[in-house]
């Protein structure tokens, strides 16, 4: 721990717990047929939100340090800021910049990109292929690919993972139409440039947490060997899984082949491979098949090509994953968590594995590990392998179930947990499960609050971004499922503690998730620390 901030009372620690409950994609939204927050049966949380000491939060855009306010949050950023207390320019706000100002081709790695394909070799760049600014942007391989024609390179192959989740279900052709005219383009400049393989994000490259390596392992056959299903086109192969009834997000995973029914694109020894996505939580898994040498025991990667490999940002700083990156990431120090370990204060965070790593890895400013395994717990609880709409309660009674016997055992002082169900249901775009969804949050908060307030503790109810809030629009008199984030503020709700005097919330324009560091800080006893944007209560 090497952060100097420190933390100061401004009365002494409660002996009751605090529990901090994460519902993941639960925006507000507006009070319509759409939002699936608001037509479940929530009982608890319409209590709660109902309350005295309730505030909406803003979750998107440049109150979470992105590009533009027409940028939805994610549960990265947001549990960046939520455990910073502070807002960082973040990774598409950060590579738009290098790419504007042209920093990225000054960068070592780019020079050494650039003289392998001076040489002959091929430039591979692999990446979640749409506009989205979650977790890439197309318009950043594009400039790639031009500078790389520019500096005379011959020869590029692009590994295209559909989208469908943070765009329309069905955007594929959107992208890749204009996409071959580009590619045609840039043949007539000199560079040879092609789609080469994909497969739909949720089936293909792009596991997180180690949820399903066999997701990475697809990927990995179909990007390096060619080795997947067959088209001659991408738009064969979209066409087709659009008749078998797939949306974007769950294609198969395919190689695109020549006449002769040769991979167009296999990565071989010399070439340099080049992962574009931006966030890290679904690029991690890739990286470290790339990076890592014979100990690696995932799953047979094959015979593994020599190449130059690099992330768009590093994915995580402590891991030093990918080796090779082209911008650098936002540095996050001084967070909730290391100024609560340097006072000796007891916590625990528990998530299923979809989110396990926002409540740890993000939380603690993009830091694998602990920083005390004396003064943290963490519980994983292993997600389902199974399309969250069929199981749309998940794992939230058995987080729940985790947290009380936590709680019973008096020996945590601050708890923070995530119940992922309104995001992953809310991403499948299936209205009903969602509703179900909710409702079971809504029991398992309703077990926490009653549990928390026996304790004569301080229950804080809040979510990282927008989701489930619009599960659909109306285009020309038909639903038409909507399965990505929203630009809905986030409800910041607390129940406090019976014995204390009542707390007052403020209520102002442009309070964001940044303030809830500082809110926790202060219903533990603490001043806002230096720099930390301020908390929303005081005691009345």
């Amino acid at each position: 721990m090497t952060s100097s901030l420190r933390l100061h009372r401004h009365f002494s620690r409660p002996k009751a717990p605090l529990l901090l409950i994460i519902m993941d994609g639960v925006g507000l939204g507006r009070e319509s047929e759409e939002n699936a927050f608001y037509m479940a049966k929530t009982p608890h949380l319409d209590g709660l939100l109902g309350g005295e000491v309730f505030t909406p939060l803003h979750a998107h855009g440049t109150y979470m340090g992105l590009p533009s306010d027409s940028d939805m949050g994610n549960s990265e950023i947001g549990h960046n800021v939520m455990g910073a207390g502070r807002v960082f320019d973040q990774g598409a706000k950060l590579v738009n910049q290098a790419f504007d100002a042209g920093v990225v081709f000054e960068q070592p790695i780019w020079r050494e990109i650039t003289e392998r394909a001076l040489s002959g070799a091929c430039v591979h760049f692999v990446g979640l292929y749409s506009d989205a600014n979650v977790h890439s942007n197309i318009e950043h391989l594009y400039a790639m690919l031009e500078k790389l024609r520019l500096q005379g390179g011959k020869l590029a192959r692009v590994h295209a993972l559909l989208d469908g989740r943070d765009v329309g279900q069905k955007t594929a052709l959107m992208y890749t139409d204009p996409a071959e005219q580009r590619f045609a383009s840039l043949r007539e400049g000199g560079l040879d440039v092609r789609f080469a393989s994909g497969g739909g994000r949720m089936n293909v490259t792009m596991d997180r947490y180690e949820a399903d390596w066999r997701i990475v392992e697809r990927g990995w056959n179909a990007h390096v060997h060619g080795r997947a299903r067959n088209f001659h086109s991408m738009r064969e192969a979209v066409e087709t899984f659009y008749a078998e009834g797939k949306t974007d997000q769950y294609f198969d995973a395919f190689a695109l082949v020549d006449d002769q029914g040769a991979p167009l694109g296999p990565v071989r020894d010399g070439d340099a491979v080049v992962f574009f996505n931006f966030r890290g939580d679904r690029a991690m898994e890739l990286s470290r098949a790339f990076d890592a040498g014979p100990e690696f025991d995932k799953f047979d990667r094959g015979r593994v090509p020599d190449v130059l490999y690099a992330g768009m940002m590093q994915y995580d700083g402590d891991l030093k994953v990918p080796r090779r990156y082209l911008v650098t990431p936002p540095s996050i120090s001084g967070t909730a968590s290391e100024l609560l370990c340097l006072e000796k204060t007891r916590s625990y965070a528990a998530a299923e594995t979809q989110k396990f790593g926002h409540v740890t890895y993000f939380w603690n400013g993009n830091r694998s590990g602990k920083f005390s395994e004396e003064l943290e717990c963490y519980r994983e609880v292993p997600s389902d392998r199974v399309p969250f709409d069929q199981k749309p309660e998940m794992k939230a009674r058995e987080i729940t179930a985790a947290a009380l016997e936590a709680l019973d055992s008096g020996t945590h002082d601050f708890l923070r947990l995530n119940f992922a169900n309104g995001d992953m249901v809310g991403h499948t775009g299936n209205y009903e499960a969602a509703i179900v969804a909710m409702e079971v949050v809504d029991e398992c908060v309703g077990r926490l609050l009653a549990k928390v307030r026996s304790l004569g503790g301080t229950a804080v109810v809040t979510a990282d971004h927008g989701n489930v809030d619009e599960m659909f629009t109306i285009e020309k008199g038909q639903r038409v499922p909507k399965t990505s984030h929203t630009l809905s503020p986030v409800p910041l709700a607390i129940q406090p503690a019976p014995e204390l005097p009542p707390l007052k919330i403020h209520q102002a324009e442009g309070v964001c998730l940044g303030h809830l560091a500082a809110t926790l800080l202060y219903l533990m006893g603490y001043e806002t620390p230096a720099g930390y944007l301020p908390g929303l209560v005081e005691r009345k």
